[in-house]
């Protein structure tokens, strides 16, 4: 699934291509992938509208139209936006196509059909339980060294499940969780609350070091995710935890081991994290 460093990479190369072209028309081949309005009304917002801004929250793609509508694209755990000239092969598993002045083509293409589109209005961004409640992203301004030691200071729950809690910190999935955990030195299955205030400080640094480090990778790649170019992120090359099971811990050699934690495969060193 495309976490924030994937969808962030995805935001600025659709912001360079995108902003100034007007959606001329739309081809929608599966219309219940529109959960707000119904597809039968997706192209009156639409059509004709020029794109004058492209943002993010958390793993929301908002594309902001000339008429204040925005279309709000949600990846999900195979979705894929692609930019294209018009003449170009299609993605197999193409399901939406906006088709641009320019000649271009803007394509939504989704594997399993998870992804979830919306157009609406600022106000009604609300409807979206996961856009009104999230938190504060990480290397953003809201998420300060103060805000993490007072959240973890109330749960009891263990780290793992509380760093994947998208209303904690917005833009965590399972992939930089462990990541982050690993840099930090710390077990995802302590309790959150247990941390002490040094602990703290090294979650804080690995959590905005981990983020960083995949934006700069262009993001992580192992299945489905690819660009916007429909290239593959190389962030897998340099993971300290995350999919490397019985290979050696890059500080320590232990062997990496992998158990269940909060529901979701968990990667980690025994050695290194306590």
């Amino acid at each position: 699934m495309p976490e924030m460093p994937e969808v962030e990479t995805i935001r600025r190369q659709l912001a360079d291509k995108l902003l100034g072209h007007t959606i001329m028309d739309m081809d929608i081949r599966l219309s219940r992938l529109f959960k707000w309005p119904e597809a039968s009304e997706v192209k009156a917002h639409l059509i004709h509208q020029t794109i004058v801004a492209v943002t993010r929250r958390g793993k929301y793609l908002l594309f902001t139209l000339s008429n204040e509508k925005i279309l709000v694209v949600h990846l999900r755990m195979t979705g894929r936006l692609l930019y294209q000239a018009k003449q170009e092969q299609e993605d197999a598993y193409t399901r939406i196509v906006f088709y641009l002045e320019n000649k271009h083509v803007l394509i939504y293409a989704d594997t399993r059909t998870l992804g979830t589109l919306y157009v609406m209005s600022e106000p009604e961004l609300a409807r979206i339980s996961g856009l009104a409640t999230m938190g504060p992203e990480p290397c953003s301004a809201g998420f300060t060294r103060e805000y993490l030691s007072r959240g973890l200071a109330k749960r009891h729950g263990n780290l793992k499940a509380l760093l994947l809690n998208q209303q904690f910190i917005g833009g965590l999935g399972n992939i930089y969780v462990d990541e982050c955990l690993a840099v930090a030195g710390i077990s995802p299955e302590r309790k959150a609350s247990s941390l002490l205030g040094c602990e703290v400080d090294k979650l804080y640094e690995a959590v905005n070091r981990v983020i960083q480090e995949g934006l700069e990778d262009g993001g992580t790649t192992f299945r489905d995710y690819q660009n916007s170019e429909g290239k593959s992120g190389s962030h897998q090359d340099r993971l300290w935890v995350y999919d490397r099971t019985g290979q050696p811990c890059r500080r320590c050699g232990t062997a990496i081991m992998k158990k269940v934690v909060a529901g979701r495969g968990t990667h980690y060193c025994p050695h290194c994290q306590h």
